[in-house]
């Protein structure tokens, strides 16, 4: 017999916590059922973090993408007061509404433990860090930005999940096989352990669940347009060669366009003194960074990510296809994450363990395997990189040392783009899509944006 609710929610990362927040906040009567395939958030683990194992298992369900908190979770938890990037949701509606959004999520994750210490954009020395960076034909981006911290940011998750877990009906290690439009009204969601029924759906299926999802829309007719991928490395360096810039702005987002080709690279998810960590995004290993509050956690080290977005026309349509492509070649290269020196990389030379053993800067991520990643990566992908690294180092000198160190692949995938109402609904009536999976946001603050709209969007009509 099929399970039924009021409203399913597929997900339980940032945008489908927030969403179910909302909705048992203002109307605490509502049935409101959340279907994750992976863990609750006391069971997410990893082998790798748990120094079971040395390299990715390709566990069924991983535990750092799956599971409530998303892969959110083990972030740093970067949370960024802005419109300017993180994702699209101007798209669908003013800036001011989206800031509105933005800054009730907050006042929610304040509510159950978030510091409410900002990093401000308008200190002298951060517009003096901007002119500098223009010097250079470097873009910074800023933006009032909270540094939850990574242990930080699961303790606010366990308060969260506390608090969900008495109003809300949880289904962990449950995951949606098919979407139905049933031809009465609402959907039928069948899974590997049974079928649900709903008057009203929420798909917030993730980073890990893009392709998934993209899949499903083209089942149920729902119009796709084409995302970009962003594809490139994650650099590993001394923390002293970005401190006077991260001590003035912590999420800094610096953008250049390459001279060589005319290309847009930028800087992503920098993590002051935090440690290079690997993921999994189904079945491919990528690479990404953390940063915790505590200095006792804390490394010698400073790691962001350098992107290259890349956004096809037709007759492309695969975008996350080619991108977990990009991603296998490394996996094929090293049996996981691989890793290079600068200076071994320009000079055209493969790293191995002697010379890695020679560098100054150690990796934090030990599972990594020395290699070359110009056996994986694109040329014209890595021509803008290095050209990058070398105008960075004029912003922050040492960026371009030999030792620094160069993790691939980093691989950021959206989901093609639904096309969307307003409110953020699909085509098809009471089925709305949001978050990062939905190819609609990208980062913590939009996410949950986006899941407080839909509610709310939600709310209003069962209560006209």
């Amino acid at each position: 017999m099929n399970q039924c609710c009021d409203i399913a929610i597929i997900g339980s990362g940032e945008a489908g916590i927030f969403a179910a927040y909302e909705l048992v906040r203002e109307h605490p009567a509502l049935r409101v059922t959340v279907l994750e395939q992976g863990a609750d958030i006391y069971s997410r683990t990893c082998p790798i973090v748990q120094g079971k194992v040395d390299h990715c298992i390709q566990c069924k369900s991983c535990g750092t993408m799956c599971g409530f908190g998303g892969a959110g979770a083990f972030s740093d938890g970067k949370f960024n007061f802005t419109t300017a990037f993180g994702g699209w949701l101007t798209d669908y509606m003013d800036s001011a509404e989206v800031m509105e959004l933005i800054r009730y999520v907050d006042s929610v994750n304040v509510r159950f433990g978030a510091t409410t210490e900002l990093f401000s954009t308008t200190s002298p020395e951060a517009k003096a860090l901007e002119r500098e960076a223009l010097k250079y034909d470097l873009h910074l981006l800023q933006a009032q930005c909270k540094h939850l911290g990574t242990e930080n940011n699961l303790r606010i998750l366990a308060n969260i999940y506390e608090h969900l877990k008495e109003r809300v009906d949880f289904h962990f290690h449950t995951a949606v096989e098919q979407i139905q439009a049933k031809p009465e009204g609402g959907y039928r969601l069948i899974c590997d352990k049974g079928e649900f029924d709903c008057t009203y759906l929420i798909a917030a299926p993730g980073r890990s669940g893009a392709e998934w999802f993209a899949n499903q829309c083209k089942g149920l007719d729902i119009p796709l347009i084409n995302n970009q991928v962003d594809i490139g490395v994650r650099v590993e360096l001394p923390a002293i060669v970005f401190k006077h810039i991260t001590d003035v702005v912590y999420e800094s987002k610096l953008i250049y366009r390459t001279k060589r080709y005319g290309d847009q690279v930028r800087t992503f998810c920098m993590n002051p003194y935090g440690h290079v960590v690997a993921e999994n995004v189904e079945g491919i290993n990528t690479v990404n960074g953390h940063s915790y509050s505590d200095p006792a956690l804390r490394s010698e080290n400073t790691n962001f990510a350098l992107l290259v977005s890349n956004r096809f026309t037709s007759p492309f349509n695969e975008p996350y296809r080619y991108g977990k492509h990009i991603a296998s070649l490394s996996n094929m290269l090293s049996g996981g994450v691989l890793v290079q020196r600068f200076g071994d990389l320009v000079g055209g030379r493969r790293s191995n363990d002697h010379r890695m053993s020679k560098s100054f800067v150690q990796p934090t991520l030990k599972a990594a395997v020395p290699g070359d990643l110009s056996l994986s990566l694109p040329k014209r992908h890595l021509d803008n990189i290095i050209e990058m690294i070398y105008a960075l180092d004029k912003l922050a000198p040492g960026t371009a040392n030999y030792d620094t160190l160069l993790y691939g692949a980093e691989v950021k995938f959206y989901s093609g783009r639904i096309s969307l109402t307003r409110e953020l609904e699909t085509p098809l009536p009471g089925f709305f899509a949001i978050g990062d999976g939905a190819g609609t946001t990208r980062g913590l603050a939009q996410a949950g944006a986006s899941g407080i709209k839909a509610a709310r969007v939600i709310l209003n009509r069962l209560d006209g």
